[in-house]
């Protein structure tokens, strides 16, 4: 995973329990990106780096990872967060989406579950369109099957467009989830990596008019790849 410019994104990490972080930094590094961590709300906010993603602690030493959010988003507004704690209840979850992180996690937490939320939240870029390795592992290693499923992924594709952008313009939130739960699915069969992205992004803001262009664009790049393939 690279940015436009061809380097790994760097992550912000802001956890205090050394052995927690050492295990995060870790799957987060194997993404590959680069990784700033920090113990405390404030070594967090003195670091200078502008990030592609937060993984923050509920809980710090100086404070709450919704107060950190809320400064940090003072700067960089649109930057997207995820949160991360021992807390499995519902109140806590709640209140930190309400606060305006995308996803909460649950520790412990395995170092592919970590992986594949920072992936799924992080900036389309302009690399591939296909994960070969992902889609590869999701069909036992059969490369035929794989190209057989993205040709029925492709052709269904247009439909699957079409009732989302439709659901958006309407208002109708329980089709627009309903459809994009579907197309989360297929894209990681047949390894649609750009496009799982920005579907997993119109599901954590379906009245984004940002989220639904990011989605209608990483739809036609695969649109458009098959017609240049063709």
């Amino acid at each position: 995973m690279t940015t436009d410019n061809g380097s790994p994104p760097r992550l912000l990490l802001v956890e205090d329990d050394p052995i927690s972080r050492q295990f995060m930094q870790a799957a987060l590094e194997a993404l590959p990106a680069h990784v700033d961590a920090a113990e405390t709300a404030a070594q967090a906010l003195a670091l200078p780096a502008l990030h592609a993603l937060w993984l923050i602690d509920a809980h710090l030493p100086d404070g709450t990872g919704v107060d950190l959010l809320a400064q940090l988003r003072a700067r960089h507004p649109d930057v997207p967060a995820l949160a991360h704690t021992a807390d499995a209840s519902a109140e806590k979850r709640d209140a930190l989406l309400a606060a305006g992180f995308s996803r909460v996690l649950i520790k412990p937490l395995s170092a592919a579950a970590l992986q594949n939320a920072a992936r799924d939240h992080l900036p389309l870029t302009t690399g591939a369109l296909w994960d070969e390795a992902g889609a590869l592992r999701a069909l036992n290693g059969n490369a035929q099957h794989v190209a057989q499923l993205r040709q029925l992924f492709l052709d269904e594709l247009p439909a699957a467009i079409a009732t989302v952008s439709q659901a958006g313009r309407s208002g109708d939130i329980e089709t627009l989830r309903g459809a994009l739960h579907r197309l989360k699915a297929s894209c990681g069969f047949v390894g649609a990596q750009q496009l799982s992205q920005a579907v997993t992004r119109l599901q954590d803001e379906p009245q984004s008019s940002n989220a639904m262009a990011e989605f209608l664009a990483a739809a036609d790049a695969l649109r458009q790849s098959r017609v240049q393939a063709a």
